[in-house]
């Protein structure tokens, strides 16, 4: 995991995802996947709620060729978009293993035309399930009645269609109460499946330009994308080239070292030099000693002099490990440099909580 101006991101592959999810769904133990895009990335810095969604889950794919360009531009290793509809796709087109999908959400009869159109084809995906709940809070699409409806499926994975903003916040409403292992919001796909609105050709998509695309077929489209263009272009003058010009002027690494101390109950990880590029991969068995720990932990980063996104990865892993089973993670000795380097990479929220 990777840390991207104040989201985690995954670096894999499709082959790696699928792996990951027949072993959910085998395991029956939830597991959250959010498809990071624009819109997504600038509703995390404008909504806390929303963000603490996508932190809290299994995985974050990066779902948009702008993220994947900033990520390049970072040194964030993500070489393949592993787009929301491309996922949808390739689980259909599977033969050798099949899971069951309940399809929740799209306007009118879209998922039970979806729904028909898999069974069908007798591909990777089985229908077991549609439910289109209408419009309403996110309480109302909560009811019993329809959380029951979506659990007695028995489904593998739950392909949620609704805005992104009201997917994510209902699937952690009812993040315990779902007994579905996978769920994720899968946007658009839903239309692009159903052949009401057709998909940017592949040039499209890889060249970055799919948005135009999409407000050829969705006119009412271009006010997101203009707001989501403005607010991305100034995230790249104020976070995303400070950050690469500091990287190319201050190359130089010191000496990465960690300090394990255990006291009062609290594992406590003293750092020092440069917790950034491969000196941070030093940090990872003392993570996962420190997530196993049943105690708090605090990273006391007095004597770090800079840090990069494989550490704010690691960081962001690491807390929601210990969110998971109600422990806290602290950091301190920020001094101005390292608040600089949090606020610059969009991960101040680490050092105040919210």
């Amino acid at each position: 995991m990777y840390g991207l101006l104040g989201l985690p991101v995954d670096a894999i592959d499709f082959e790696t995802l699928i792996a990951a999810m027949d072993t959910a769904a085998a395991k029956r133990e939830p597991f959250l996947i959010s498809t990071l895009n624009v819109n997504f990335l600038i509703k995390c810095q404008q909504n806390v709620d929303f963000r603490d969604s996508v932190l809290s889950s299994d995985l974050c794919l990066v779902d948009g060729m702008p993220l994947i360009w900033m990520a390049k531009f970072l040194q964030v290793p993500i070489q393949e978009r592993v787009a929301g509809s491309d996922l949808f796709g390739r689980l259909k087109a599977r033969t050798n293993t099949r899971l069951r999908v309940f399809l929740f959400g799209g306007t009118g009869d879209l998922a039970a035309r979806v729904g028909e159109k898999l069974n069908a084809e007798d591909g990777g995906l089985e229908c077991v399930g549609v439910l289109n709940p209408g419009f309403g809070s996110v309480e109302k699409l909560s009811s019993p009645e329809i959380i029951n409806q979506i659990n007695a499926s028995g489904a593998d994975l739950l392909a949620v269609f609704l805005n992104a903003e009201k997917a994510q916040a209902w699937l952690m409403h009812n993040h315990h109460r779902l007994t579905v292992p996978i769920r994720a919001q899968f946007g658009a796909t839903i239309n692009f499946e159903a052949g009401t609105i057709k998909r940017a050709p592949p040039f499209l998509r890889s060249t970055g330009f799919e948005w135009l695309w999409r407000i050829k077929e969705e006119p009412y489209l271009w006010r997101r994308y203009w707001n989501d263009g403005r607010s991305l272009i100034q995230l790249f003058l104020t976070s995303v080239l400070p950050i690469a010009i500091a990287a190319r002027v201050n190359s130089a690494r010191s000496e990465f070292d960690v300090n394990p101390k255990e006291s009062d109950g609290r594992y406590t990880l003293a750092l020092s030099g440069s917790a950034a590029g491969e000196y941070v991969d030093r940090l990872l068995p003392f993570v996962d000693k420190a997530a196993k720990e049943d105690r708090d932990v605090t990273i006391d980063l007095s004597d770090v002099s800079d840090a990069d996104g494989r550490f704010f990865g690691l960081l962001l892993g690491l807390r929601t490990q210990l969110a998971k089973r109600g422990l806290d993670l602290h950091l301190a000795g920020i001094s101005p440099r390292m608040r600089r380097i949090f606020r610059l990479n969009r991960f101040e929220f680490l050092l105040t909580g919210r």
